[in-house]
């Protein structure tokens, strides 16, 4: 019975989840997109063509937030991930960290220059450190105190206090020079990277060639152009043999291209539904928005939402089987606890939860309530994400048989932040940099924006995640990051807190020319950025 009520649901969810995509594919000028993929060589390993995001809207200065999530292109690091999230060397031959855990000494090579062709010394390490800390940008270098150049190719960077997430920087925040650093570095990035820009053509397309000063192994392909269109721009391409990589959403996944095959990238870019943690009106944000909501501050509502949503019937259904269910925000990392699962799709148990919490449906009208408060919420959602939208309305579907009412409401990002204190949302995240969920969860996070925007908070947790913070490496501060998840006893997920309804990851869907070889992809990051380039310049054209 189980599964024929599954399999309804999924049919169920399909037939709507196509009507949404058709609604939300509405024609576009792909004519720009076409153009100048016309106007390109053929493929081959003198050149390819990508779709696979937009573009950096800010330019391509990581001390402002390029390449937090994914390879930066342009600039090295001095650390970077391998195609199984360990931690390898980059710029850096080594590093350590002092006993107290405030100074880290790393040592570079002593071959690396830049695109312009000066060398590449620790001075612009410490410069590039040193600045993205100054700009408060979106790479967060908050505790760093200062970085200090001791000879060529040695720097140290002293932090406020020991934070063992402090590696991630090492592994994202790309080199600049310090002789080019200007105002206009944004939009012509010199770096010592496997890749040097050649032209970017605002909104429509970015090209770059190989750098022939790269210290690493010379990239397989010589030129790279990335057109920036829309995802159903981008399959159109693909289609039309106009790109040679195309990302997808996955609606448009289970289609085929002659001459392409599908690549289903396992990710850690989630999707879920952030409660509001308080009662209504327990105070207000920096800017005055209401923080709370009387529904959902009560556990017993956000275990038994996460009890009755069917996340196996999203992924067939939404994502037609292209991803996997989410418990918490760190799905097949090394810091997820497994024992924090539950099996879900149970509405029973959800019903024997509400009813142990109080509530209960005295008037017959299909709500449950408690001392006059009806179980209702508003899931919102930002409007023109299709996929969003379906997971919203299927949960608010799945939702009805337990008594709890969910209203969808789609708006924009502006209209929904002075409201995302105080309704559920639809959030997506995924990273793997511990600090997201640091950010996610620990109580001084909450300041009025997308950091703990339910305004979680739990004295246990916030010294579970400092712990974790403040360990002396990235192992040695796993135990905590998993204990804050669960211990047995308390966490943030389902089986303790349940902060949030954690829903589905979303595998990353491309279409890659059957001629091209990109290797093996990482599990990837939220989808900001382009995070199958992580190892693009071991990518090799194998057709003649």
């Amino acid at each position: 019975m189980q599964i024929l009520k599954r399999k309804r649901l999924i049919e169920g969810l399909g037939v709507l989840l196509a009507s949404w995509a058709i609604a939300s594919c509405a024609p576009t000028d792909t004519n720009t997109a076409e153009n100048t993929a016309e106007s390109a060589q053929s493929s081959s390993a003198e050149q390819i063509v990508l779709a696979i995001g937009g573009e950096g809207e800010e330019g391509y200065d990581p001390t402002l937030g390029w390449g937090r999530y994914g390879a930066s292109l342009f600039q090295s690091t001095l650390l970077k991930r391998d195609q199984d999230l360990n931690i390898v060397n980059d710029l850096a031959t080594d590093y350590t960290v002092s006993e107290d855990g405030k100074t880290w000494t790393v040592t570079i090579r002593e071959d690396a220059v830049f695109s312009d062709g000066e060398p590449l010394t620790a001075a612009d390490v410490a410069y590039t450190f040193n600045k993205a800390a100054e700009s408060g940008g979106l790479t967060d270098v908050t505790q760093l105190e200062k970085a200090t150049a001791v000879d060529d190719t040695t720097v140290e960077l002293k932090l406020k206090q020991p934070q063992s997430t402090f590696v991630n920087r090492l592994i994202t925040l790309g080199i600049v020079p310090e002789h080019a650093h200007g105002e206009d570095y944004a939009r012509n990035p010199i770096g010592s990277g496997p890749y040097k820009l050649v032209q970017w053509d605002e909104g429509q397309q970015l090209i770059v060639e190989a750098n022939p000063d790269y210290y690493g192994e010379a990239p397989g392909i010589q030129r790279l152009v990335f057109l920036f269109v829309e995802e159903d721009g981008a399959f159109a391409a693909a289609k039309a043999g106009q790109a040679q990589v195309a990302a997808v959403p996955q609606s448009l996944a289970v289609q085929t291209i002659e001459g392409m095959n599908l690549r289903n990238v396992t990710s850690v870019d989630n999707r879920g539904l952030m409660f509001p943690y308080l009662p209504a009106n327990s105070q207000q944000t920096p800017d005055g928005d209401p923080v709370g909501n009387d529904v959902t501050a009560d556990l017993a509502i956000r275990q038994a939402v996460n009890y009755a949503i069917d996340r196996q019937a999203l992924v067939d259904g939404i994502l037609e089987g292209y991803g996997s269910p989410a418990y918490g925000p760190v799905s097949g990392l090394a810091w997820e606890e497994s024992e924090a699962d539950i099996e879900d799709a149970q509405p029973e148990k959800a019903e024997e939860i509400l009813a142990e919490g109080g509530w209960a449906d005295s008037n017959g009208d299909g709500i449950v309530e408690k001392d006059g408060l009806d179980a209702e919420f508003t899931i919102l959602y930002k409007a023109d994400d299709s996929i969003r939208q379906a997971l919203a309305l299927a949960t608010a579907e799945m939702l009805k048989p337990i008594g709890i009412s969910a209203n969808v409401e789609g708006k924009s990002w502006d209209d929904i932040e002075p409201l995302m204190h105080s309704n559920v949302v639809v959030f997506g995240w995924g990273s793997h940099d511990q600090t997201e969920m640091y950010n996610l969860y620990h109580s001084q996070s909450a300041q009025g924006d997308y950091n703990n925007a339910g305004y979680y908070a739990d004295q246990a947790i916030d010294s579970m995640l400092d712990l974790a913070m403040g360990a002396p490496s990235e192992a040695e501060a796993i135990t905590y990051w998993k204990a804050a998840q669960w211990d047995g006893d308390k966490g943030v997920t389902t089986k303790g807190d349940a902060a949030w309804a954690w829903l589905v990851n979303l595998d990353h869907t491309y279409f890659v020319d059957e001629c091209l070889d990109i290797g093996q992809s990482q599990v990837e990051p939220h989808g900001h950025g382009w995070p199958i380039t992580a190892n693009i310049a071991d990518w090799q054209w194998t057709c003649e």
